[in-house]
């Protein structure tokens, strides 16, 4: 990862929507899309509306959120698929392991 990759990332998740989105979706483990009837079923991942509604609750700003996933998309950090009528999110687990990977390096010479 290099620094204009590194600055990217953390300009993204320096947003506190942007945040709560990343967060949202790395928590997800069980995920399923709900369509407009109610009706449940099983996908990779939650739907941009799942995130809309965690992130927003009844307010469903969609253009927001919309925009918000964009910019982590953009960064890097999330992946983004169309299933169908669906956008299905979902963090991008290498990059997750990379920026951990960031944080617990100590070989920077500082002590």
């Amino acid at each position: 990862m290099d620094h204009n990759d590194e600055g990217a990332m953390f300009k993204a998740l320096g947003d506190p929507t942007r945040l709560r989105i990343f967060n949202f979706l790395r928590n997800c483990c069980c995920p399923v899309a709900v369509g407009e009837e109610g009706e449940v079923r099983p996908v990779e991942g939650p739907t941009v509306g799942e995130v809309c509604c965690s992130v927003t609750g009844s307010e469903k700003i969609t253009s927001t959120v919309s925009f918000h996933l964009k910019e982590l998309r953009n960064a890097g950090l999330i992946t983004m698929e169309r299933r169908g009528k669906n956008m299905v999110c979902g963090i991008d687990r290498e990059v997750l392991a990379r920026l951990a990977d960031y944080f617990t390096d100590d070989s920077g010479g500082c002590r």
